[in-house]
């Protein structure tokens, strides 16, 4: 199987550590893992702020990019939403503009090729245990684009139970979004913040070392929440867990 890793702006550029951990991690799982070096933004930002024209270039590249692989697979709930769900929008709206058979064609491919990691994890590979140890107590936070446009539901809990060593506990208010939500953070910023103490503090009250989620840009939110409120927990992207093995352990 041939597998494109479609990293995300976000992670190449503050979480390099993330994507090497979905390498590692999928490598040990016997699967030809590729970095298509010309990748760029999938125009999510563009299009959620109201630049709808402006992202479809963008999303025609991503196309351009990533057209030819068995899967595409990014450790971004958040982007992976993107294409999936937003990208048939665009086309949509593109073609009842008169402009939308290139587009639409163009990014036919990509849609159902793109997973998330949990999901290529367990729905294409077929696995949950990945062989992975992390000796620490785990609360997971599941991020919005995750629960409720991938519905990716069980999936990282499942892979989560499977690591030796880790001890997942339950987190209150999980389905509770942590208001991040990208500008709406900069725009609402108050209200922004005092979501995120209040999913922090939720995280605090398990006990937990860490607070593991799928999604770094959530994770960058929360934890810079840690760092004001000083608690005394660490933000861990999911495959840096899954990615740990004994004597290796990202900890």
């Amino acid at each position: 199987m041939r597998v494109a890793l479609f990293l995300t702006c976000l992670n190449d550029t503050l979480y390099p550590d993330t994507g090497k951990a979905v390498v590692k991690l999928l490598t040990r799982l016997g699967v030809d893992v590729d970095f298509p070096m010309a990748q760029t933004c999938c125009g999510q930002a563009h299009y959620n702020t109201g630049y709808r024209h402006e992202a479809e270039p963008l999303a025609l590249h991503f196309a351009d990019v990533f057209t030819g692989y068995d899967a595409i697979v990014t450790p971004s709930g958040s982007c992976a939403a993107m294409v999936r769900e937003l990208y048939p929008r665009m086309g949509e709206r593109a073609r009842a503009e008169g402009h939308g058979g290139t587009l639409s064609a163009a990014l036919a491919p990509v849609i159902p090729a793109t997973y998330e990691l949990t999901e290529f994890l367990v729905d294409v590979l077929g696995v949950t245990d990945v062989g992975a140890y992390y000796p620490r107590t785990v609360t997971y936070h599941p991020t919005c684009h995750g629960l409720r446009s991938l519905g990716l539901g069980e999936r990282p809990y499942r892979l989560l139970r499977a690591v030796k060593g880790l001890e997942l506990v339950e987190l209150p208010g999980a389905d509770e979004c942590c208001g991040f939500g990208g500008t709406f953070a900069v725009k609402n910023a108050d209200v922004s913040a005092a979501m995120g103490a209040d999913k922090v503090r939720n995280a605090e009250s398990t006990g937990a070392e860490a607070l593991c989620a799928a999604d770094n840009s959530c994770l960058m939110h929360l934890g810079g929440t840690m760092s004001r409120l000083k608690v005394d927990m660490r933000p861990v992207h999911i495959a840096e867990i899954l990615a740990s093995t004994e004597g290796r352990s990202a900890l």
